[in-house]
C-alpha cells in the first residue's frame, strides 16, 4: 500500500503565489535563477561592450549620479562606480538583487552603490534625478522580453535634461537564409513521425521563431534595416510598429527562412562604440532568431523579395511579442508570397 502524501501548508501557499503571479513576476522569477547571470556575464561581447564604452569615457561618470535599470548581479553598477561616479543606485525586481548586494559590498562599493528591490513603476527611489541612466535591457530579437518600457519610464522621471543613456540607440535587421536540412530535421520531420502523422505539430512549430547561431555563410540577401530606436526620443508606442523590407538576393540560391538580430550603438560619446548580435559578428548570448517559412522561395541573384514586419507586445503577456512576416517574391524561377504570424513566448 502507498501512502499519499500529505500537503503542507507551505506547499498551498506556494500553490496560491504562483497562482496569482502575473506574467511580469514569472519574468522575475526565472531572473533569480544564477545560470542566467552566468550566461549574460560569460557573453564577453555584451559585457566588454558596456564595460568598454563606460571606462572609456570616465568623464561623463566622474562625479556623477547613475541609475542601472534591471541591475542583476551589479555588475554595470560597479563599472560606473569604478569609473568614478559619485552615487549609483540600482534597481532589480528580481531576488538576485540580493546576491548582487552581497557582491557590492564584497567589491568595496557598499558606500557608493544602493541597490533597490522592486519595479521601477511602483518603487521611490533615494535619488529623484540622475546624470546617467544605464541598462542592459535587451532580449532575444531585441524586443522579446525586453525592459525597453521599464528604461523608458525611467528616462521620463529620473533623467536630467542633457543626461545620457547608454546605450542610446538601437537597430534591427532582416534578411534571408538558405537553412535546408535543419528546416527538414524542425519542420519537416512532424510529416511522418515513426509512420503516423504528426503534421498539426508541424504548424505550431512554424509559428515558434527559433534562437539559434546562423552561419554567414547561409545569408542569401543583404540585410536591410527594419527599426531604428532612439532611445532619447522614443515612446512605448514605438514597441509597437510595422515596417517595410527589401531584401536584395545575392546569389542563386532558396531562401527557407527570414533571421533578425540588432545592433546595440552608445552614440552620445566622443567616439561612438557599438556591437551587432548579427551572422557577420563575434558570438552573443542573443544569437539570431530564425523565421521559417512555410514554403521554400527559388531566388536568384540581384532579385528582390519584399515585404513587412509587424511586431506587436502580446496582449495577454506585453513581455512576448506577436509578429507578422508578410513577403513577396517574384523571380526567375517563380513567384511567391504569403502572410506567416509568429510568436515569441
Amino acid at each position: 500500500m502507498t501512502d499519499t502524501p500529505s500537503t503542507s501548508n507551505t506547499d498551498i501557499d506556494d500553490a496560491i503565489k504562483h497562482e496569482s503571479m502575473t506574467s511580469r513576476d514569472y519574468y522575475a522569477d526565472s531572473y533569480a535563477h544564477f545560470g542566467i547571470h552566468e550566461e549574460m556575464l560569460k557573453d564577453k561581447v555584451r559585457t566588454l561592450g558596456y564595460r568598454n564604452a563606460i571606462y572609456n569615457n570616465k568623464q561623463l561618470f566622474r562625479g556623477k549620479t547613475v541609475l542601472d535599470v534591471g541591475c542583476g548581479t551589479g555588475i554595470l553598477s560597479m563599472f560606473a562606480a569604478r569609473a568614478g561616479a559619485a552615487q549609483v543606485v540600482g534597481i532589480d525586481m528580481s531576488n538576485i538583487i540580493e546576491q548582487a548586494q552581497r557582491i557590492v559590498n564584497a567589491n568595496g562599493f557598499g558606500d557608493r552603490i544602493t541597490l533597490v528591490k522592486g519595479k521601477l513603476e511602483e518603487t521611490e527611489l533615494p535619488i529623484q534625478e540622475f546624470d546617467i541612466i544605464i541598462s542592459e535591457w535587451m532580449g532575444y530579437f531585441l524586443l522579446y522580453e525586453s525592459m525597453l518600457d521599464t528604461v523608458l519610464l525611467a528616462r521620463d522621471k529620473y533623467l536630467k535634461e542633457g543626461g545620457h543613456i547608454f546605450p542610446d540607440v538601437t537597430t534591427l535587421y532582416l534578411a534571408g537564409i538558405e537553412d535546408g536540412d535543419y528546416k527538414e530535421e524542425k519542420i519537416s520531420y512532424w510529416d511522418d513521425v515513426y509512420g503516423f502523422d504528426y503534421s498539426c505539430i508541424k504548424e505550431i512549430a512554424l509559428r515558434e521563431p527559433l534562437v539559434d547561431t546562423v552561419d554567414m555563410k547561409a545569408v542569401v540577401t543583404r540585410p536591410c534595416m527594419v527599426k531604428k530606436i532612439d532611445l532619447r526620443t522614443a515612446r512605448k508606442e514605438d514597441l509597437t510598429f510595422e515596417a517595410p523590407f527589401t531584401l536584395r538576393v545575392t546569389r542563386n540560391d532558396y531562401i527557407h527562412a527570414f533571421i533578425g538580430w540588432f545592433d546595440v550603438e552608445f552614440s552620445c560619446l566622443h567616439v561612438p562604440m557599438r556591437f551587432s548580435t548579427g551572422p557577420h559578428a563575434q558570438y552573443t548570448h542573443w544569437k539570431q532568431t530564425v523565421f521559417y517559412t512555410k514554403e521554400t522561395l527559388t531566388v536568384c541573384a540581384d532579385e528582390e523579395v519584399n515585404g513587412t514586419l509587424s511586431v506587436a507586445p502580446n496582449a495577454r503577456n506585453p513581455r512576448d511579442l506577436d509578429i507578422k512576416i508578410t513577403y513577396n517574391h517574384e523571380g526567375n524561377a517563380g513567384s511567391s508570397s504569403a502572410e506567416l504570424p509568429y510568436k515569441m513566448s
